[in-house]
């Protein structure tokens, strides 16, 4: 068994997706694909379960998974150590993010960081990722975990993964017993949404926009959780990136597809100035080293 093949074993079981999950590594589905047929060869047990529409970890791949997670970890742990005892990087670090990116965990990346680079001193905003492109732009901060690719101007962006959206709805709602709905359908409805400078905001404002379509934001919010929370005492619904569908403060909330066709993107990039700090690239070379990833809060 190699680290490389526990890594994929690891995207996959958390994606769900061969796609999605090669990638999060950064290589192609068919080199992903091999690998891990390679492993179940070698282990004598296939690991996933695979049809068309989703993949699912076999007996085999859930017994596997927790000793595939630990290796990881205890590599990255090794990796830290010879850093620590090789260079020593101070300075400063000041790092922005929405919350709840579903595609890069913040938290963890930056614990990381403060184990292998000690000495510098990282400072952490929460923000809109409207609010945290002005302040790149001011140069208030050096990196931003952000969801929107508009008015970025000259920010220098790596994208790191894609979400689709769907509708979130009381179980009770006239809505929930359908599985597609369209925006048309939507157009009437009360919503549950996000302030304005938030990613999924002005995406879900675009979209109907775009279709030439009015709606109604009864309720305007700042967090996740009040959201849900809103949506769950029937208040309004919501159109949110797929992977907070997934969150347990959603469970019991009727989830809907949107059509495919012109269906917007949750798009999350790491973003920075020219000016920015070189902790900055260490923080992004720490990020494809580890190949982190959030989708749970």
């Amino acid at each position: 068994m190699e680290l490389r093949q526990m890594e994929y074993v690891v995207a996959v079981a958390d994606e769900g997706h061969f796609t999605r999950a090669a990638a999060l590594c950064g290589v192609s589905q068919s080199g992903l694909s091999a690998a891990i047929r390679s492993l179940e060869n070698e282990l004598g047990a296939p690991l996933f379960l695979r049809t068309t529409r989703r993949v699912s970890l076999t007996d085999a791949g859930r017994a596997l998974v927790p000793f595939a997670r630990r290796m990881l970890a205890q590599a990255s742990a090794g990796r830290d150590a010879v850093v620590r005892a090789s260079q020593q990087l101070s300075g400063r670090l000041r790092v922005g993010s929405e919350q709840c990116l579903g595609v890069v965990d913040v938290g963890p990346l930056l614990e990381r960081f403060q184990l292998r680079y000690p000495l510098v001193d990282i400072q952490f905003a929460q923000a809109g990722s409207h609010e945290l492109a002005a302040q790149l732009r001011a140069g208030d901060l050096d990196i931003a975990f952000v969801a929107t690719t508009e008015h970025l101007g000259t920010l220098r962006r790596l994208e790191l993964g894609r979400r689709p959206v769907v509708v979130l709805a009381h179980p009770t709602d006239v809505l929930a017993g359908s599985t597609e709905v369209s925006w048309e359908d939507l157009a009437s409805r009360d919503f549950v949404d996000f302030r304005a400078p938030w990613g999924i905001r002005h995406l879900v404002d675009g979209a109907f926009t775009d279709r030439h379509l009015d709606r109604r934001v009864r309720m305007s919010v700042d967090d996740v959780h009040t959201l849900l929370d809103f949506v769950q005492r029937g208040l309004g619904i919501a159109v949110v990136p797929q992977h907070v569908a997934g969150k347990p403060q959603a469970a019991g909330l009727a989830v809907l597809e949107l059509p495919a066709e012109g269906r917007p993107e949750w798009v999350v990039s790491a973003v920075s100035s020219a000016g920015a700090e070189p902790t900055a690239g260490r923080l992004l070379d720490l990020l494809g080293e580890a190949n982190l990833e959030v989708a749970r809060g």
